[in-house]
């Protein structure tokens, strides 16, 4: 080996070195900054996968300055790659890719015999917008489908920041109605029990579709008969409920990303996320209105157990408001719906965690729905955190508290 050889392979030995000394360091001050409270299920298989997630977050912030990729795209891969694992198909189980109106879908069919026509559940997947796939909401849509012998539809609508609101609405809506004109000729599904739901922002599709199923004026298709919302976000009027503060740093879902992944979806300009955070896009007349409805009174008292303050106030920026008001549109925001347009909304199914900055828009949302007489079933799992339903059957990354999260939601999509 000649000298010019040596040096360049130590060159480069001392650069890749570097550069892995560089993210380590990055991720031990990100994970520095979290904070896990005592009653978290399993808190340092936590640190390991915040760690995880915190690693590939960086890389690909890394490479995106390097103009080698998105830090997205990376995201999007490495995140498939640690948590989709695709199995044999188990017995009792048919599984089918396909598209309903150019929208991807995957359909789960039990095939055991049933009498009569069989109900369905319209699944969309989480991932703030931007990431999230059929494939990673694959375990979860098998379990139901099987344990409930309930045809479940994955959707796959199209993603932030390559396309924005209202597109994965649009193809929620899109897949939703083609199964519902063709569920009993070619899935022996009855329409009028087909169900949506779905995790984090794949719950606010559901709710936000509801809305607008029940305000169309055709009506030559059933609305959905129910809406299963697995923690979702619901509103992006107030960012200092109790559970932003009490989990503003709790992995996996940080205070500040939900406002990053709101304006993703919106708009992508991130220099506005400070400023939604502090609240300045929300007019005066219209925070005095969200106040019925988000106030931290409406909440159970174990909610305000781990400390709650009165957050500062500031001056309303007209400027922002511009910038994202959509996001206070019911579309974005299902929480901020009017009363009429709520009353349409079918029985709920809200699936919350104590350990997760979402959890008060969901127990929000079931006190507006109960107060206006509606059915709301409501699941707290007391020891969990943003995104565990995806943590079942993840080998030693598993949580307990996933497979109990999921059951929770068979058991009720039994009683469709």
């Amino acid at each position: 080996m000649d000298i010019a050889t040596a040096i360049l392979i130590i060159g480069f030995a001392a650069l890749v070195a570097a550069f892995l000394l560089l993210v380590i360091g990055l991720v031990y001050s990100e994970l520095m900054n979290s904070d896990i409270p005592p009653g978290v299920a399993n808190p340092w298989k936590l640190h390991v996968v915040h760690g995880l997630l915190v690693g590939i977050a960086i890389v690909g912030r890394i490479l995106e300055r390097l103009g080698l990729c998105s830090q997205i795209g990376i995201t999007r891969l490495v995140r498939a790659f640690l948590l989709v694992r695709i199995k044999p198909v188990p017995p009792g189980l048919r599984v089918k890719d396909g598209s309903f109106s150019g929208v991807p879908i995957r359909v789960y069919e039990p095939t055991g015999a049933w009498e009569g026509l069989g109900r369905a559940l319209v699944y969309f997947h989480g991932g703030g917008w931007v990431t999230g796939s059929i494939d990673i909401v694959d375990d979860i849509c098998r379990r139901i489908a099987k344990e409930s012998q309930t045809t479940v539809v994955s959707v796959g609508y199209r993603l932030a920041p390559e396309h924005r609101y209202p597109a994965q609405l649009d193809d929620c809506e899109a897949a939703t109605c083609h199964f519902l004109s063709v569920a009993e000729a070619e899935f022996g599904v009855d329409p009028a029990r087909v169900a949506v739901g779905g995790d984090s922002v794949g719950a606010n599709l559901a709710a936000a579709l509801c809305q607008r199923l029940a305000k169309r004026t055709s009506g030559h298709l059933p609305s959905p008969c129910a809406q299963v919302l697995i923690y979702p976000a619901l509103q992006m009027a107030d960012f200092s409920l109790p559970s932003y503060q009490q989990n503003h740093a709790v992995p996996i879902l940080f205070r500040g990303r939900v406002a990053f992944y709101f304006l993703q979806y919106l708009n992508g300009d991130m220099s506005r996320c400070q400023d939604v955070l502090d609240g300045v896009h929300v007019p005066l007349e219209l925070r005095q209105r969200y106040q019925e409805w988000l106030s931290p009174a409406n909440l159970p008292p174990a909610c305000l157990a781990r400390g709650y303050r009165d957050p500062p106030t500031h001056d309303f920026d007209g400027e922002v408001y511009h910038a994202v008001k959509a996001g206070l549109d019911p579309e974005v925001s299902p929480l901020l719906a009017d009363d009429d347009d709520l009353r349409l909304a079918p029985p709920t199914f809200v699936l919350t965690c104590e350990f997760d900055v979402l959890r008060d828009d969901g127990i929000l949302y079931r006190k507006r729905l109960r107060d206006l007489g509606l059915a709301v079933t409501w699941h707290h799992v007391t020891d969990g955190f943003h995104g565990i339903v995806n943590f079942m059957n993840q080998g030693w990354l598993s949580f307990a508290s996933a497979t109990q999260a999921v059951d929770s939601v068979v058991n009720y999509v039994k009683t469709l």
